[in-house]
């Protein structure tokens, strides 16, 4: 990584034939202060830039360790998607949309996947940046094309960022837009960020440069409104332009013969198809009947009875598709039921414990999913950041000011951090977990009526309605409810379809009690995106907020996470926020899968080593035109 030195300009107004007499000792003083050695500022002038350490790949890398360089361009790959699409709009909160919509955009920077901590040039040809990162400027690349051949320059850079701060969903507004001072336009080919003083610097270049880019041009021209649904989708500069569609069924979208960076060493090895088709079914169990019939090919298995029982047809016997398990080194998806905290029978932790004892992950492992899941604890699960045991000195040094400004108990420095419930595997309902359930209840004020129900002082039952649109859950959530309902609660769940659930489950409506779904943890490397999920300011009008969670010491802790200058000291002001939300028992943990369970057909190929963070079976995966063309001859595929 290159360094250059540039000392900041200094100028003073004096001028010597004018100072008086009186002044003689302060003009002293300033021709001492000119004679002193300008402090420089280092600048960094780099082909990307990394969170903590150096980039592992140098400036002249020729493509990624993990593609395969010589992959052949061709041939298409399909995949299945639930329920339904009525626009192409991934960045309003207004429609439903399509599967990979964002596939047509490009930012200034990429991320790779072996390397969470790097952010490379992709349209820029460098960046610079000082020391304390308080700055950035990109230097883009003069050879960039948006897919209708018009030129990228910086305005369309500059217009992007204000369409965001303008009209992006709240959740994003709400905490980035202080982050930034001001953004100007350089030259036609150079635009600087200058990150507002006071907020943290660590992942502002990255973030700066991580947004999509749209044609101003286009966007002006058509009249586009972020902020709204549509079937046309904006102009970009990414390697895949839209092919075809039928509403709500089918999407193709098709490489770009003409796309600007097919030879840039970060695209050698991918975008390798020419087509990628997504098909919609109504629920998976139709969408695994499509599989075998070959109306697509490449199937990534959540269900692990399906995995177990179902992948016995024909084909795979024949060879003709492939089941395979790709180990990852991806943290675990969060997987949990969360409540609804603006909901009067969820404010009280007791509760949320007591309603978390009765969910049997063991009896649901192996009567349900044949052993093959991993209990959630942590919200950060399969990661050095998630909470052991008792605090460790230094998240004692984190918390204890918290304590003591009376925002956190102070039982939180001397406590076990909260662990999942253990229940028997012999059946769904422990008793054991339910006499510890009953008892929290009790204490919260919620007691059994004689319709066996538990209600509160004013007569109202405690209820729990969990909503989700996918059917395979119902197996085990419906075990969950009949615990629920021995609990004495009035608990159901129900299949709804898509769009009812997107409205129920969005601002500003939040019309559900509680919800199976995924928690943001912000991935191996959290940062500021946890803000959008756990803050306060994103209480109620984030879609990733959906429970309502607000906290003043979990905001400080946020501000620490983001502000954190190493990875220790990341992993620790991580660890300290993991204990704080698991004491107060917001979500009841669920389980994961730690390998990817793939089924596909026997024409496509990947490279022998695959990355740990991502199966990149979309990009860096390639199609065999013989294998194709041998399983259409004798029949297995269409």
């Amino acid at each position: 990584m290159r360094t250059e030195k540039r000392a900041a300009a200094r100028t003073t107004a004096a001028r010597f034939n004018l100072v008086p007499l009186a002044a003689t000792g302060a003009l002293i003083l300033a021709l001492v202060a000119l004679a002193l050695p300008v402090r420089a500022e280092t600048v960094i002038k780099s082909h990307g830039i990394s969170t903590f350490g150096d980039l592992k790949l140098p400036a002249d890398f020729a493509h990624l360790p993990y593609v395969n360089p010589d992959a052949p361009k061709g041939g298409e790959i399909s995949e299945w998607s639930p329920g339904s699409f009525d626009s192409f709009n991934p960045y309003a909160i207004a429609g439903n949309a399509a599967a990979l919509s964002s596939i047509f955009y490009e930012s200034i920077l990429t991320g790779t996947l072996d390397d969470v901590s790097a952010a490379y040039c992709l349209l820029c040809e460098t960046m610079e940046y000082p020391e304390d990162r308080s700055w950035v400027i990109f230097n883009l690349r003069k050879d960039v094309k948006f897919s209708d051949g018009s030129p990228f320059t910086a305005e369309d850079v500059l217009f992007s960022y204000e369409l965001f701060r303008d009209k992006g969903i709240p959740e994003y507004r709400s905490v980035a837009n202080g982050k930034y001072q001001s953004v100007e336009v350089l030259d036609p080919y150079r635009i600087k960020f200058t990150f507002t003083p006071g907020t943290s610097f660590r992942d502002m270049p990255a973030q700066a440069g991580g947004s999509p880019i749209f044609s101003k041009k286009d966007y002006e021209e058509h009249h586009r409104d972020l902020e709204k649904s549509g079937l046309e989708p904006f102009i970009g500069t990414g390697p895949y332009v839209l092919d075809s569609f039928k509403p709500g069924q089918q999407i193709i979208y098709k490489r770009n013969p003409d796309y600007w960076g097919e030879k840039h060493p970060l695209n050698i090895g991918q975008n390798n198809f020419d087509r990628i088709r997504i098909e919609y079914f109504g629920d998976d169990n139709a969408a695994m009947e499509a599989f075998k019939a070959g109306v697509y090919t490449f199937r990534t298995e959540a269900d692990s009875k399906r995995w177990s029982s179902n992948y016995d047809f024909p084909a795979i016997a024949a060879g003709d598709v492939l089941k395979e398990v790709i180990p990852s080194g991806d943290i675990a998806g969060g997987q949990s039921i969360i409540f609804n905290l603006r909901r009067a029978q969820f404010q009280d932790p007791r509760v949320r414990e007591a309603l978390g004892l009765v969910f049997n992950f063991e009896w649901s492992n192996k009567a349900l999913f044949y052993g093959l899941l991993t209990r959630i604890n942590s919200i950060w699960e399969n990661s050095e950041m998630a909470a052991t045991g008792t605090p460790t000195p230094e998240e004692t040094a984190i918390l204890r000011p918290l304590v003591d400004e009376g925002l956190l108990p102070a039982s939180i420095l001397t406590d076990e951090v909260p662990m999942a419930s253990v229940s028997s595997d012999a059946n769904n309902l422990d008793r054991k977990n339910l006499r510890k359930a009953s008892a929290l209840l009790d204490e919260a004020g919620w007691t059994v009526g004689d319709d066996g129900m538990r209600h509160n002082a004013k007569g109202e039952k405690l209820r729990m309605e969990m909503v989700h649109v996918r059917t395979d859950l119902l197996p085990v959530m419906n075990a969950y409810v009949e615990n629920l309902r021995a609990l004495g609660v009035d608990a159901s769940f129900d299949i709804i379809d898509d769009p009812q659930l997107q409205e129920r489950a969005s601002p500003p409506v939040f019309d559900f009690d509680a919800l199976p779904t995924t928690v943001v943890n912000g991935g191996l490397e959290p940062g500021s995106v946890l803000k959008q999920a756990w803050a306060s300011v994103a209480k109620d009008n984030s879609s990733r907020n959906r429970m309502g969670y607000a906290n003043p010491a979990v905001d400080k802790l946020l501000d620490l996470v983001e502000g954190a200058k190493s990875r220790e000291e990341l992993t620790t002001a991580v660890k300290a926020l993991d204990r704080v939300l698991r004491s107060e028992f917001v979500i009841v943990p669920r389980y994961y899968k730690k390998d990817n369970w793939v089924a596909y057909y026997n024409m496509y190929e990947h490279p022998a080593t695959l990355p740990p963070y991502g199966l990149g079976e979309l990009s860096i995966w390639w199609y065999n035109a013989e294998k194709a063309d041998a399983l259409k001859a004798k029949g297995a595929l269409k």
